[in-house]
């Protein structure tokens, strides 16, 4: 390993991904818990797109944008794992340059397109309950469309920069990123150059996009909850409060890992290495796995259609 540290270059052919610094010995155990999350990520949202291509009482609003989520999921966690699990089996640690910097884009970009969605879905969830004699006529398929359109485009052009920036660095010190996976920050790291350009514009894309979403949707579910209280009776409170709860879970279990990866990843000199690695892969598994779930269970429409199909099979 010493000598991919003291090579000489300017611009590296390929980086070499160490997996998680410090827990090498553990690779082939850490890639169970890893493989068995990435199984039920990708089984569970192919279910969840199954079922409401199948069902025509679930072509709506909210259930056209929980697809785009689990689309954005099933990119999102294979564009790391299958690299990750080969560290681990295989020890293929090396990736070409331009792969990786594919692999920084696709990652970034659809953190940034998911987190759009989730807006989309507050969105949805805001007109339904505040003003639901109008959702009808607010939320049209063309309506969706463009909103799905424009949180693809939003998505690309804003993490576009990411790998422009990375691509035009000279890289003189090391080619060896000690992580799973391309990560913005990881490979930025490696430049022997000013980086604060891309640094700051990272910070930028954080704080102000996805900070401005979070703040969204804070604003639209706390107008949700003060509707919900003035409902005049309780079964419609629960009923509707059941609708949202889901989508509040959803939206925590990608909202808090990703900012405390972040803020460890940024000014957390103190944690070790392995653990600001395993933080960034508990961010882009866990609530790809998580989401279908989550929806599955606690969205009646859903939970009844799967019922259906395996009691129907089981007949």
């Amino acid at each position: 390993m010493s000598d991919f540290n003291t090579t000489n270059f300017t611009n590296p052919s390929t980086f070499i991904l160490l997996g998680i610094p410090g827990l090498e010995a553990a690779h082939v155990w850490i890639s169970i818990p890893f493989c068995t999350v990435y199984i039920i990520a990708v089984l569970g949202n192919f279910t969840i797109l199954f079922i409401v291509k199948t069902e025509p009482s679930l072509h709506g609003p909210m259930y056209y944008f929980l697809c785009m989520l689990a689309v954005t999921d099933l990119v999102l966690c294979s564009s790391t794992l299958p690299k990750t699990l080969s560290i681990y089996w295989f020890n293929s640690r090396e990736i070409n340059f331009s792969a990786c910097l594919t692999q920084l884009y696709f990652i970034h970009c659809f953190l940034m397109m998911e987190s759009g969605v989730f807006v989309a879905m507050a969105f949805d969830r805001y007109v339904a309950i505040c003003d639901p004699l109008r959702h009808a006529s607010i939320l049209t398929n063309s309506m969706v469309a463009k909103i799905g359109l424009a949180v693809v485009f939003r998505g690309s052009m804003l993490i576009l920069p990411y790998p422009i920036l990375v691509r035009q660095w000279p890289y003189c010190r090391t080619n060896v990123i000690p992580h799973t996976h391309c990560e913005h920050i990881a490979v930025v790291k490696l430049a022997c150059a000013d980086t604060l350009v891309s640094s700051y514009y990272g910070l930028f894309v954080v704080l102000c996009v996805r900070g401005l979403d979070m703040v969204f949707i804070a604003v639209s579910y706390t107008q949700i909850l003060t509707a919900i209280f003035s409902l005049p009776t309780k079964d419609a409170r629960l009923k509707a409060f059941g609708t949202c709860s889901s989508h509040l879970c959803a939206i925590l279990a990608f909202y808090i890992p990703g900012l405390f990866s972040t803020l460890t990843h940024r000014y957390g000199h103190n944690v070790p290495l392995h653990f600001h690695v395993l933080i960034a892969n508990v961010y882009l598994l866990v609530p790809p796995m998580l989401n279908p779930i989550i929806y599955g269970v606690r969205t009646k429409q859903i939970q009844g259609r799967l019922l259906q199909l395996f009691t129907h099979k089981g007949a």
